[in-house]
């Protein structure tokens, strides 16, 4: 089974409440599948901040070769190591990197887009 974050860019207050309700939903019915794992963005500029076409490349390299630092994975890149540090602190706070374990890796197989209008 692929691990896969969802990016939802746009959408209402209400579309977002009705997720909610419906995970809620789902787990007072007892299903205990997997809960998607979704990053909303309020608009494309926002998810544009986030990923960048560095950062794109940066988390299809880690998806191939996880790495043992963040040092090791800007040798690897041929990058600066501050300009990296930057980009993994970033997709970390998102959740699409973990710097657990002595690695620097991917949480995630795919990741798959929704753009509401």
């Amino acid at each position: 089974m692929t691990d896969e974050i969802k990016l939802i860019v746009g959408g209402s207050l209400a579309e977002d409440l009705a997720a909610f309700r419906h995970a809620w939903e789902q787990a007072e019915r007892g299903e205990t599948g997997a809960p998607d794992r979704v990053l909303a963005f309020e608009s494309w500029e926002a998810l544009a901040g986030v990923m960048t076409g560095e950062r794109y490349r940066l988390l299809r390299h880690l998806h191939a070769h996880p790495e043992v630092s963040v040092s090791a994975l800007a040798r690897h890149l041929g990058r600066h190591l501050r300009r990296v540090q930057a980009d993994v602190r970033a997709l970390e706070e998102a959740g699409l990197v973990d710097r657990s374990q002595g690695h620097v890796r991917t949480t995630a197989d795919r990741l798959s887009a929704e753009i509401r209008l």
